[in-house]
């Protein structure tokens, strides 16, 4: 089994656009990257990408298997430092469309969750510390390497970070089954779109923060999957604020 410097804190992501975009982020430092021989087509992309200080290790697909727990590797694993999350509460003059995730259970919804948010002009999250999956590497190959780009925000108490955030001058909207079509609505100051769990949806010390938004949808005892309600909305409101 290939041996990790212990030295260096890090972890591993895998997946051909998951390296390359934190290679182009340039937010946290590539130690090694792992790969196979023969190389995989797709490697090149990443070796363009690649300081050249950057050491390569050749191993089988197995040891790589082995190393991430999964086989979508793509022949790509790459040991970096840890994910440089933010301290700072999100000034609404320098980003004007965020994100709150309350409670997403799914890693890849999270994933893909985060992908679409990149897409659409958001650049400022907020994630819970409690009872929500985590940003690991699973969640970053869903993000197809996007949330690299994002400023991610780890809260021990959404609501409390959410009435913070309301002082900061941000109106919420929160995505229910009992609320009102985005599209007759307008989105003139700073927004900040709650997503909630998969399940049991956002947690009731959020739900009094703001304006309830719905989907519409051809049945009200159906619903969409958490991440495609997100991008839907997303899109909706980045399009209403002229972002896209």
């Amino acid at each position: 089994m290939v041996k990790k410097k212990t030295d260096i804190k890090g972890e591993l992501i895998y997946g051909i656009n998951p390296v390359c975009e934190a290679l182009k982020a340039k937010r946290r430092k590539i130690i090694q990257l792992y790969t196979t021989k023969p190389e995989p087509r797709a490697l090149a992309t990443i070796k363009r990408l690649l300081p050249r200080h950057v050491p390569i290790q050749y191993v089988t697909r197995s040891i790589l298997q082995r190393m991430v727990d999964n086989t979508d590797h793509q022949g790509a694993v790459a040991w970096v430092q840890p994910f440089g999350f933010t301290k700072k509460l999100f000034e609404a003059t320098r980003y004007p469309f965020i994100l709150m995730l309350d409670g997403i259970q799914d890693t890849r919804n999270l994933g893909a969750i985060l992908r679409s948010a990149y897409c659409t002009g958001i650049d400022a999250v907020v994630l819970p510390t409690k009872n929500s999956a985590p940003l690991n590497a699973t969640a970053l190959k869903a993000s197809a390497g996007l949330a690299e780009h994002l400023q991610i925000l780890v809260s021990d108490n959404l609501a409390a970070t959410a009435q913070n955030l309301k002082q900061k001058g941000y109106e919420f909207v929160l995505a229910t089954l009992d609320g009102e079509d985005p599209e007759q609505l307008t989105f003139d100051k700073p927004t900040c779109l709650v997503i909630g769990s998969e399940g049991s949806g956002i947690s009731s010390a959020l739900l009094r923060m703001g304006q309830k938004i719905t989907i519409p949808q051809r049945s009200p005892d159906i619903s969409y999957n958490a991440s495609v309600a997100a991008g839907i909305l997303l899109h909706t409101i980045g399009r209403k604020k002229q972002i896209l």
